[in-house]
């Protein structure tokens, strides 16, 4: 995989497991933190039930970084943030209760598509937990199939996804 250069990554924040607002305030302080990136912004915090799971209602927001690391570099911070705030992968369970999810959704225009990493994000499209707070941030964005993003959440939210904005996520 030949190395994108410097890009704007949106990283989707998802938590249900303690106080999950607290645990977003702190992952977005640890992306600020981040060697070789920059915050650039983060949307508002968002509830939403959990999607093809059980367990406690979703705290969810969008950030927006600048990178200088690599896709995989990225993601490699990223799970180490998830695991500083305790995060537990139990073997071949999936959409399990979690005290952080940090998903690289995006790395500027870059298509990847490895074991460990595909971008843009595959499933992002289905979820409303991820567009609404993504729109807040680029509201003229288009999914790579080129839905206009606003449209997608209008989609998701007819098929029954309800999520509602619960106020600001600011770095401390």
């Amino acid at each position: 995989m030949q190395d994108p250069g410097p890009a704007s990554a949106l990283i989707g924040m998802g938590a249900n497991l303690g106080d999950a607002a607290a645990t977003l305030r702190s992952a977005l302080n640890g992306l600020a933190r981040l060697p070789g990136c920059r915050l650039l912004r983060a949307s508002g915090l968002w509830s939403s039930a959990p999607l093809d799971a059980d367990g406690p209602e979703y705290c969810n927001a969008v950030a927006e970084l600048h990178s200088e690391l690599a896709p995989l570099e990225l993601l490699d911070r990223l799970q180490q943030l998830e695991q500083l705030h305790g995060r537990v992968r139990p073997p071949g369970v999936r959409n399990a209760p979690r005290t952080l999810d940090l998903d690289l959704l995006c790395f500027g225009d870059a298509r990847i598509d490895l074991a460990r990493l595909s971008l843009p994000h595959p499933r992002m499209h289905e979820r409303a937990f991820v567009l609404a707070p993504l729109a807040e941030l680029h509201p003229d964005w288009q999914l790579p199939d080129g839905e206009p993003i606003a449209a997608a959440v209008q989609r998701l939210r007819a098929a029954g996804q309800q999520v509602r904005r619960l106020g600001a996520l600011t770095a401390r």
